[in-house]
Order: structure tokens, then C-alpha cells, then sequence
């Protein structure tokens, strides 16, 4: 197969979702119709030890939920999908921001009870912000559920994109009965409970008598009915005005009992991209540029604890990545060469020889990179759109056990290279405190720290309002703030200055008493 035909099918895509939406259950659905797992693990299960496949950290079996990005790839219908399968936690959110970076296309779970959700919205502005094409997936058919009209009008207004329907349910909760494919007009009904693959009974015509024969008489005609109203109210899909971001196709069912999961599948492997062109700093990459590039949005310490290894994960923007060939790593200005690049399969991993735009590739690291690294064949090119949020909860880091300072050492330079967290030091009293945006965030460092590094660690409350990074238009201006903000200075991991402010007022008055100062409250800038 050439080049242009690998490129061609590839299909890159993040899951995204509000907490308990049913994200990872539609991810091990997914990989379960390509044929990349042949029992699909439960995510939240006490009694059966099975566990999600993307869900490979230990605390996220002992949570239910997933705390980091897990990548895997599999093959569907001649299409080669790559799988993000992202936090939907809110506390975990800079990860699933970044991860966006590198998706080409989004599919957002909604559950049909609770409809749109705080989450949701959030990571519904960084798609808009990136035009990036989305299809949303209502999920938990199998329970009572919203009124599925009221559900696009919802979504039509808190996403603020426009719908169109490509499968419609029958019922909800106890008279679910399965789903219409309006994309190619079948009908597909399933036994409920099924943790297998369902077999579908198809009937083509929604006149036939047999409708009524496997839904009964009152389902039949309300079906009949909606279907000729949406028919009216939606055009078929224009796949231009999807890939533009302007219409999200939508489809209904139940991840839990693979009622509607085949209909997405089919469909989405027909209409989503192929990989998209990246901007860069200096030029746009094109995908099917006869050389590689390639950025770095997640590293991932440990991920085989017994190895101690670091993984860097590399989104391949252009051209072919060849195994055992010299790379350039931009940042360093240093050439490179990789001996085990891995595909992934959540934290199971297989070497490979090569990979295409579109591929993520796991590359062993050992403290080379940190996040938004380029790597090229020469080109000096840096990928936009990658940067650290300003953290808004702070405490101070204290070694617990005396006798493990390095490995604390260690355990908290990797996870911060991870982006997890951000570490910063005061310049006053020379302390680390850590940064995050989300509360959970403490306890899972604490928790990596002491099983995958074997070091403790105290937290010491601190009570801050943001960190900003500073940009000087004046340095004698930003020495003065300095010598006037003593305590209130930070460095962080990259040496930049950053203000750590206690209060929304001591933020506003620095703003405008120093007018040469710029207040960044991400740090790409």
C-alpha cells in the first residue's frame, strides 16, 4: 500500500465526555467491534476483576475512572482508528485539553438522562477553538431517558453547534427497542444484556408489517412518525459542513449493551477525516509532506512499573517515522535515533518498524523531551497550541521519609515532565509547591509517589489565588516588581518567573500598577 492510500485510512479521534457519561464502557465497545479485545472489562466492578482496557493505572481500577489518556489503535473495515481515550474528571482536564492537540476529530458521549454537562461544555470550547469535527454519541438508551427531540435541542444550544440526526431511537429504559439508522436506513434491534456481540434483525422498510411484529403497534407508529419529521427538519449530512466543524451528526444507544455502537462505527469510519493539515510557528504541515514531523502531547512515567520506563507519546504530523533513523529534536537542537518505538494498546505496547500521519507512537525516554517537544528531519518547526493552564490550587511538597529524598526527587521531576501538575519554587524561602487544577490531582500524585517511586510525601496547605507567568516589555520594571513581590516569586520548571498571587485584587492591582508587565495565565505565549 503507497503513502498517500496509508494516510488516507487513518482516523485519529478523542473520546470526550462529563464524568460517568459512559466514555470508557463506548472505548472498550469500540476496540470490541475492531476486534482488539474479545471481552470487554467492566469500568466500575468490584466483583469482577475484569477492568477496563484503557483504564491500565491501578488507581484508576480502584476508582472506576480514568485519571490519564490512554492511546490504542486497531483495525476496522480496512480503516486504521487510533483511539484517545481521554479523563473525563474535571480535575484531570489540562491532560484531556492537550490531548485534543492531537485528535483530528472528536466524538463527545452525552447521557441521554442528564444531558449536557458542566465537563462537556468545557471541552466543547476547545473544539470550537481548534474547529475541530465532532459527533456526539447519547448514551444509557437502556434507562429512562430524556425526550430524544429535547436532547438535540439541548445540545444545539449549550454546545452551540448544529445537529443532525443519523440514528433514532425506539423508547427508552425498559421499552428500548433498538435504534433506526437513518445514514443507510436500516433498522437494528437487540436483546438487552448481551455482553457479546448482538446479532441485528434488519428490517430495510419502515412500512413493513414485520416493525410491528418485533416493536408492537404504538412503538411502530410513533417511529413512522419521527422519522418523517426529521426527515423534514434535517437535510441528509453534508460531509463538508461536518469536516468544517459547523454540524455534529448525532447518533443514540447504550455503550453497556452495544445497542447503537456498530451504526457510529460504520458511519464514522466513512466521514471523518483522514489526517488534518497542523499549523506550526513558522509554516502549515501538510499530512502527505514526504517528511517527518511529529510533536510530543503526553509523556507517561511507568507505565510497565516493573520497567520503570518513560513514554513519550508523539502525534506523526507528515511524512513516514522510520524505526533506527536520526531525528531531530528541535528544542535541544540534538539528533535523535529510536531503537523500540511502540504502538499502543492502553499500556500494552508492540514495536514497530514504521508509522504514518495520523499514528501516535510511544517513544522511550530518558528525560529528553517535556510536552509540545517537535521532532523533524531537519526543519525547525514548532507545533502551536500546547500549553500549561494557570494552576489554581497550590501546596507545598515535604519529604515524608528522610531515607527516600532522591526517589521523591525523581518521582516528582517525572510526574511533572508529565504534565500532571506544575512544580514551581519559591524564590523567597526556596520551597517547591506543587500547582494543580484539580483537587483529585494531589491525591493521585501522593499515590504514584509512593507505588511507583516508593517515596512519601507531606502536603502543606497554601492559600493562592493563580500563578502567572511574566513577560517583561521593561526589565528594569520587572526588577522593581520582583524586589517589591519577594515572596510572591516563583520560578518554574523551565526557569521562567512566575507571580503567584494570593488574591483576585493583588492580581488586578499588579496588573495595573505595572503597565511594562504581561500576566499569562497559560504558559504558550
Amino acid at each position: 500500500m503507497g503513502f498517500k492510500e496509508e494516510i488516507e485510512r487513518r482516523r485519529t479521534f478523542g473520546i470526550i465526555s462529563h464524568p460517568d457519561a459512559g466514555k470508557t464502557t463506548l472505548t472498550e465497545k469500540l476496540l470490541l467491534f475492531g476486534g482488539a479485545i474479545h471481552i470487554a472489562g467492566a469500568v466500575k466492578s468490584n466483583k469482577i476483576k475484569k477492568t477496563a482496557t484503557s483504564d491500565f493505572m491501578e488507581i484508576e481500577r480502584q476508582r472506576g475512572i480514568s485519571v490519564a489518556t490512554s492511546v490504542m489503535g486497531f483495525e476496522y473495515g480496512g480503516v486504521k482508528i487510533n483511539i484517545l481515550d481521554t479523563p473525563g474528571h474535571q480535575d484531570f482536564a489540562e491532560d484531556t485539553f492537550r490531548t485534543l492537540t492531537a485528535c483530528d476529530c472528536v466524538i463527545i458521549v452525552v447521557d441521554a438522562a442528564k444531558g449536557v454537562e458542566t465537563q462537556t461544555r468545557k471541552l466543547m470550547q476547545v473544539c470550537r477553538m481548534r474547529k475541530t469535527p465532532v459527533m456526539v454519541f447519547i448514551n444509557k438508551l437502556d434507562r429512562p431517558a430524556q425526550d430524544p427531540f429535547d436532547l438535540l435541542d439541548e445540545i444545539e444550544k449549550e454546545l452551540q453547534i448544529q445537529v443532525n440526526p443519523l440514528s433514532w431511537p425506539i423508547g427508552n429504559g425498559e421499552t428500548f427497542r433498538g435504534v433506526y439508522n437513518l445514514f443507510d436506513e436500516g433498522l437494528y434491534l437487540f436483546s438487552p444484556g448481551g455482553q457479546t456481540l448482538p446479532e441485528g434483525i434488519e428490517i430495510r422498510d419502515l412500512n413493513s408489517p414485520d416493525l410491528e411484529k418485533y416493536v408492537g403497534e404504538r412503538a411502530a407508529a410513533g417511529l413512522r412518525e419521527n422519522i418523517e419529521l426529521i426527515r423534514e427538519v434535517y437535510p441528509g449530512i453534508d460531509r463538508q459542513e461536518y469536516l468544517e466543524a459547523q454540524v455534529a451528526p448525532f447518533f443514540f444507544g447504550s455503550a453497556l449493551n452495544n445497542f447503537g455502537i456498530k451504526e457510529l462505527l460504520d458511519c464514522f469510519i466513512r466521514i471523518a477525516p483522514s489526517p488534518l493539515p497542523r499549523e506550526t510557528e513558522e509554516r502549515t504541515v501538510r499530512a502527505d509532506e514526504e517528511k517527518f514531523t511529529g510533536f510530543v502531547f503526553k509523556i507517561h512515567a511507568n507505565m510497565d512499573p516493573n520497567h520503570r520506563d518513560r513514554i513519550a507519546f508523539v502525534k506523526i504530523c507528515s511524512g513516514t517515522f522510520r524505526r533506527n533513523t536520526n531525528y531531530l529534536h528541535v528544542r535541544s537542537n540534538k539528533m535523535l535515533k529510536f531503537s523500540t518505538p511502540t504502538a499502543f494498546m492502553a499500556s500494552k505496547k508492540s514495536i514497530i518498524d514504521e508509522a504514518y500521519p495520523g499514528d501516535i507512537i510511544g517513544l522511550h525516554d530518558t528525560g529528553n523531551f517535556k510536552i509540545g517537544d517537535t521532532l523533524t528531519e531537519g526543519e525547525k518547526l514548532h507545533f502551536k497550541g500546547i500549553p500549561s493552564f494557570s494552576p489554581e490550587l497550590f501546596k507545598y511538597i515535604e519529604n515524608a521519609d528522610p531515607m527516600k529524598s532522591k526517589q521523591l526527587a525523581k518521582g516528582v521531576d517525572q510526574l511533572m515532565d508529565e504534565g500532571v501538575a506544575q512544580l514551581f519554587v519559591n524564590q523567597f524561602n526556596g520551597r517547591k509547591l506543587i500547582g494543580t487544577v484539580g483537587a483529585l490531582q494531589f491525591e493521585v500524585i501522593e499515590y504514584r509517589l509512593l507505588h511507583e517511586y516508593g517515596a512519601s510525601c507531606r502536603w502543606e496547605n497554601l492559600n493562592l489565588y493563580k500563578a502567572c507567568w511574566l513577560e517583561a516589555l521593561d526589565e528594569k520594571e520587572l526588577a522593581e516588581f520582583k524586589k517589591h513581590k519577594a515572596q510572591y516569586m516563583a520560578k518554574d520548571k523551565q526557569g521562567r518567573d512566575v507571580f503567584l498571587a494570593d488574591s483576585a485584587y493583588i492580581l488586578q492591582m499588579a496588573q495595573e500598577n505595572y503597565k511594562k508587565l504581561v500576566f499569562h495565565f497559560t504558559s504558550e505565549f
